[in-house]
């Protein structure tokens, strides 16, 4: 069973930047599907950005792309989400998530698909 461990959230105001990472445990690291989520108080999780196993292909969530930028290194098992031009809106405990199906290629954007979860990190924008 893989695990995923999120790091890098924190308090940050309007404008500012934040590089989330997840480390995930095990040795078949490359051979994932890669997904951000995240959940704002009293909403839905949602999808944020996901990434190919050979990074082929990084899908966005509307409101972010052009602001978050997903990337990974299969060598150190790590998934990064940089954040720029953050906004209160972003306000939310942000997740990684695995997706293991092998026959996987563009990432999912229903987390359903994704059978492995990290423990969340906050992630508070002030404006």
């Amino acid at each position: 069973q893989v695990q995923l461990v999120e790091s890098g959230g924190g308090l940050v105001q309007a404008g500012g930047s934040l590089r989330l990472s997840c480390a995930a445990s095990g040795r078949t690291f490359s051979s994932y599907t890669m997904g951000w989520f995240r959940q704002a108080p009293g909403k839905e999780r949602e999808f944020v950005a996901g990434i190919s196993r050979s990074s082929s292909y990084t899908p966005y969530l509307g409101s972010v792309r052009g602001r978050f930028t997903i990337s990974r290194d299969n060598a150190k098992n790590t998934v990064y989400l940089q954040m720029s031009s953050l906004k209160p809106e972003d306000t939310a405990v942000y997740y990684c998530a695995a997706d293991r199906n092998a026959r996987r290629v563009v990432p999912s954007k229903n987390q359903e698909e994704y059978d492995a979860w990290g423990q969340g990190t906050q992630v508070t924008v002030s404006s």
